[in-house]
């Protein structure tokens, strides 16, 4: 199983079975199977929502239509090795466009924030995103108010590129960044 290592993190990527797993038994199963400590996820229910969303709408068909390329189109699970639980999610909104670019979306569960998780995570998953040849620019959208969100992409590089207004349950205003490929 490939994964992405970091000094304190491990980043698993879900393929399609383990995707179904989470979706038919939850969390827990998914846990039991990947041997990781169980770990309920404190998020908010905007993140909960969108996670839920991406699950069934987005990671599990894209896995099945593209199980080659699955790790371009699912979440990666942020293991914390020293307590061998999933602390949160990273991912990626597919392979780069025909404009060599692609999104990159986390959260942290609350009881781990504040760890330079997050930053540790992106840097792993650029890092190996920006391999592809095809990928020229990675790309992150932040609510306004997530301050803690927009000081990970700082840190990773990334420069803020406008503002708009996103359609989630309620309208929400967002930052649009940016981050090229060095």
């Amino acid at each position: 199983m490939i994964s992405l290592k970091t000094e304190r993190l491990q980043l698993i990527p879900l393929d399609y079975e383990m995707l179904s797993i989470w979706k038919i038994s939850g969390r827990v199963a998914l846990e039991k199977i990947l041997q990781l400590e169980p770990n309920s996820w404190i998020i908010e229910k905007f993140y909960e929502q969108e996670t839920n969303l991406a699950l069934h709408d987005f990671w599990l068909p894209m896995a099945k239509k593209y199980p080659f390329d699955f790790l371009w189109y699912t979440n990666w699970e942020i293991i914390l090795k020293e307590k061998s639980c999933s602390v949160g999610g990273i991912g990626l909104g597919g392979m780069p466009t025909n404009e060599g670019s692609t999104e990159v979306g986390y959260f942290i569960d609350q009881k781990f924030r504040g760890l330079g998780i997050a930053s540790e995570a992106l840097k792993a998953i650029k890092s190996w995103a920006f391999q592809d040849p095809d990928l020229n620019k990675l790309r992150a959208e932040t609510p306004l108010d997530n301050l803690s969100s927009q000081k990970v992409l700082e840190k990773n590089q990334f420069q803020q590129k406008g503002q708009k207004e996103i359609l989630t349950p309620e309208q929400l205003q967002v930052i649009c960044w940016e981050c090229p490929k060095i």
